[in-house]
């Protein structure tokens, strides 16, 4: 989002809450139509000199052996590959910084004022604060983002409320080309390779499957007793990561707001996952998150001058887009883990892709990954 915002010669700043580099919980899959995008940012070099190996086949990891299939190619045959989020993101904010966007970082927004004209955003860093005057206030932060401003969201404690957890592991079995979905009692999951020969392992489970889980597991922390109920419930886990050695610790976050939210109001914008957010077991957050910023940045380049009545149609025309792009994956995403979380959803599903294992690459499909973004017009 920086990064076009500032080849439009727009001033830009930057308001990052965390030190750089930060490891965060997320499945690190890029689809290959938002490497097509670094490349139009000038960061795709970069990123694929890092980035892990082409994904070329999808599989399901349930009650029994694994079943794959391949994965749909993007325009140019291109496939996508997954880059740590403590990489990509420091390649990203540098080549924001490197095009002209003022870092704020560490450092956070506390307050938002709007006088119809420009905004007033309150900063807080370690040492100082300050007050940060601009026409467009973008809000770029995730669903699970506890604050008093306007669009973070309310507190959940359902039973049914999903945590995400990430960890890296090293010396892996799985096949270097392949992206398996994991499905287990209680949640949903995913792994690939990524850099420096780490293989990331996400996943998603209920609160009330976790309680239960910690309970029983005794001393393990959250992540720990998770990793051991996904050993015990996917055979093809344990072939994959059985003998490898954890990298670095668990982490985990949430409960996670899959769903469509307003993309502009109270004069401000919204990308990434404070806009929408599927379900992550299509593997489609850093995509949309890059992408909605891409839409929005197209929609903002009309205009000479931000003034209320230009962000009220820029907000309008965004939204409208950001629909188009994204409504099928969510609601593709939002029905496949309704099935993942069944009782018997495990074994049902894997009985269906054995019969049907191109199931997998129309999944893959439907859930955006060879959707190329609209040309600007």
């Amino acid at each position: 989002m920086a990064l076009a915002l500032c080849g439009q010669g727009r001033a830009v700043a930057i308001i990052e809450r965390s030190e750089f580099p930060r490891r965060k919980v997320c499945g690190e899959y890029m689809s290959a139509v938002n490497l097509e995008l670094l490349d139009r940012l000038g960061a795709g070099a970069a990123i694929r000199a890092k980035a892990g190996p082409e994904v070329r086949r999808v599989a399901l990891f349930a009650s029994g052996p694994g079943i794959d299939a391949g994965m749909p190619r993007a325009a140019g045959d291109a496939f996508g590959r997954a880059l740590g989020r403590d990489v990509l993101d420091g390649i990203l904010l540098d080549a924001a910084r490197n095009a002209g966007a003022d870092v704020f970082q560490p450092c956070r927004a506390v307050t938002i004022i709007s006088d119809g004209e420009n905004a007033a955003v309150r900063i807080s860093g370690k040492d100082d604060q300050r007050v940060l005057a601009a026409p467009v206030v973008i809000a770029a932060h995730g669903s699970w983002e506890q604050g008093k401003l306007s669009t973070n969201l309310p507190k959940s404690s359902a039973p049914h409320d999903l945590f995400g957890f990430k960890a890296h592991f090293k010396g892996a079995s799985l096949a270097r080309d392949l992206m398996p979905l994991l499905v287990f009692p209680g949640g949903y999951g995913g792994m690939v390779w990524t850099d420096q020969d780490r293989m990331s392992l996400s996943c998603c489970i209920r609160r009330d499957v976790l309680a239960r889980l910690r309970e029983k597991s005794g001393a393990l922390s959250a992540g720990q007793a998770v990793h051991a109920h996904i050993m015990a419930s996917c055979p093809g886990t344990v072939s994959a990561i059985g003998s490898a050695t954890l990298d670095g610790e668990w982490l985990a976050a949430g409960p996670i707001r899959p769903g469509i939210r307003p993309r502009f109001a109270d004069d401000i914008f919204r990308v990434g996952n404070i806009a929408g957010e599927s379900h992550p077991i299509i593997a489609e957050g850093i995509s949309m998150a890059l992408q909605s910023g891409w839409l929005l940045a197209t929609e903002l380049a009309r205009f000479d001058r931000w003034d209320r009545e230009a962000r009220v149609v820029a907000g309008s025309r965004y939204s409208k887009a950001w629909n188009r792009q994204f409504a099928t994956r969510i609601r593709t995403a939002t029905v496949l883990a309704r099935i993942a979380a069944l009782p018997q959803s495990a074994a049902a599903m894997r009985a269906f892709v054995s019969w049907f294992p191109e199931s997998l690459a129309i999944g893959a499909r439907l859930s955006g990954k060879t959707k190329a973004l609209p040309v600007p017009r």
